[in-house]
């Protein structure tokens, strides 16, 4: 039966071929398409790696905290450092601890007042990352009452709360991306309008003829928006590959940058097999718009 459907619509492709003569990519449609996939792919691709960044984002910096001991008497600052190293594990709320070593905030202080800090005796604070095991308010609030209790001029930083406008940047470029697609799928419904309602005009006459033969309205716009389709999947295909090696050589750029959150670009499996469906959805958004736009010119042509 499968096989039987498919030589069907070999040979009515071949009839498309001789009533509709143009050749493949012959017209600016299947450009034009290409253009729009590649521009659709791109979008979808900035979306999702959007939305998955957020989310991994989300993911390393929930139920993160940083300890600052800023005390400059140093037999004080050992005293709250052994104290909170000791304290904060017995915390129900604390899943682990690291005290940063003072070299490594040396060197994260070093680009602002350069080298050589600890040997001019200036005051270094102290860090402790500490995770949580859930990051609910209820752990970090625990976590800040201990601080506190031990040590009144000790800051508890929220890695969350410094880095949510890079969160929402995410977000907010997220929606954009799907906005775009949004828009170049309307854009492609326009052409493909467009380019059906320029078809009948063309063939006409050939439409004429098929209706003196006793062609109804639905078979004469089976004959146009399955080739419609054919041009439609072929631009898609066209574009998608374009932008496939834009994908793979901005990857490699971010990857480049070396930075965790830039290496990580990318849509994730899921979307990718979204992304290589795009030209299939493409392919059935043009048929479906081109037979609504075929019936309703064919009937007021009659």
């Amino acid at each position: 039966m499968k096989f039987s459907a498919l030589t069907d619509w070999i040979a009515t492709s071949s009839v498309d071929s001789r009533l509709l003569p143009e050749g493949r990519m012959a017209g600016p449609m299947p450009w034009v398409v290409a253009i729009m996939m590649f521009l659709t792919v791109l979008a979808a691709a900035t979306g999702l790696s959007m939305a998955a960044a957020a989310r991994g984002l989300d993911a390393d910096l929930a139920g993160r905290l940083t300890v600052q001991i800023v005390e400059p008497n140093p037999d004080k600052k050992d005293l709250h450092i052994k104290a909170l190293t000791t304290s904060l594990p017995q915390l129900s709320a604390v899943d682990s601890i690291e005290r940063m070593d003072d070299k490594e905030v040396e060197a994260m202080l070093k680009p602002w007042f350069g080298e050589g800090l600890l040997s001019q005796d200036l005051p270094v604070p102290a860090m402790i990352d500490v995770n949580l095991k859930t990051g609910s308010p209820a752990e970090i609030a625990a976590v800040k009452q201990s601080v506190k209790s031990i040590s009144s001029s000790a800051r508890v930083d929220e890695h969350a709360q410094w880095l949510a406008p890079l969160a929402q940047l995410l977000g907010s470029l997220k929606w954009i991306a799907i906005l775009l697609m949004l828009l170049m799928a309307g854009a492609m419904a326009a052409i493909v309008v467009l380019v059906a309602r320029a078809a009948l005009n063309t063939h006409r006459q050939t439409i004429e003829v098929l209706h003196l033969l006793g062609s109804t309205d639905v078979q004469v716009a089976a004959l146009f928006q399955r080739r419609i389709a054919l041009d439609a999947m072929i631009g898609s295909a066209v574009g998608l590959g374009f932008a496939l090696i834009a994908l793979v050589i901005l990857k490699y750029r971010f990857t480049a940058l070396g930075s965790d959150l830039a290496s990580g670009y990318g849509p994730g499996l899921l979307g990718w097999m979204l992304i290589l469906l795009l030209p299939l959805l493409g392919a059935v958004l043009a048929t479906i718009a081109a037979r609504i736009t075929v019936l309703r010119v064919l009937r007021k042509m009659l």
